[in-house]
């Protein structure tokens, strides 16, 4: 049986924003083909005994990770998806001259240490406003806020690629549109099913 784990916010962890519940992981392992008939067979379901467990929560920091592996026993082969860094960003690293993120990067690297799944697929943070200053919904100038995102989305680039992969949802996002998105930053249903996508591929690439 393969396992796949998910841990961070609430790019994993999105089913209470659409309203059958669907989250990204559960499409993974298997495809719902009534509403998405394109993936039909594109899941680790048709490769394999699979499942999911989902530990990821809605709001979360980087503070929070710690707790979403309190007691947690892996059994192989298995492989854990994270997404962090958003609401970092929108609680004040957004802002930051420097300590911040770097205090987030100490805080990721000794969490991805503790974490007992490898590899580890790393999703950068995506941007809800396609790049367009005129949607930002910080405090924070756009100017300012876009270099932190920048270097936000460093960080989890060199950490991805140290414990296993890096997924680039703010490239694939940036190819969307509005409807991937509700209540302004979530993933709608189909923005679940397009980190699924994203996801997807990089999982499907790994040797078996």
């Amino acid at each position: 049986m393969f396992t796949i784990y998910t841990f961070g916010d609430s790019i994993l962890d999105c089913g209470r924003y659409n309203p059958y519940g669907i989250h990204p992981a559960q499409l993974i392992v298997r495809n719902d083909d009534l509403r998405f008939p394109k993936f039909k067979g594109r899941d680790l379901s048709s490769r394999g005994p699979a499942t999911y467990i989902h530990c990821a929560v809605d709001g979360a920091t980087v503070d929070d990770l710690p707790r979403q592996i309190r007691g947690l026993t892996v059994s192989e082969p298995a492989a854990a998806l994270l997404t962090i860094g958003g609401n970092d960003l929108i609680q004040g690293l957004s802002g930051d001259t420097g300590a911040g993120v770097a205090a987030f990067e100490r805080q990721l690297d000794e969490f991805l240490q503790n974490l007992p799944v490898r590899p580890v697929l790393l999703g950068t943070v995506y941007d809800p406003t396609f790049g367009d200053d005129r949607r930002n919904f910080l405090a924070t100038p756009p100017e300012i806020a876009r270099q932190n995102h920048q270097r936000v989305n460093a960080v989890i680039t060199r950490l991805g690629q140290q414990y296993g992969a890096v997924v680039d949802l703010h490239a694939h996002f940036l190819r969307g549109d509005p409807s991937w998105f509700t209540s302004v930053i979530e993933p709608s249903l189909t923005g679940a099913s397009e980190v699924r996508r994203a996801f997807l591929e990089t999982i499907l690439a790994m040797p078996p």
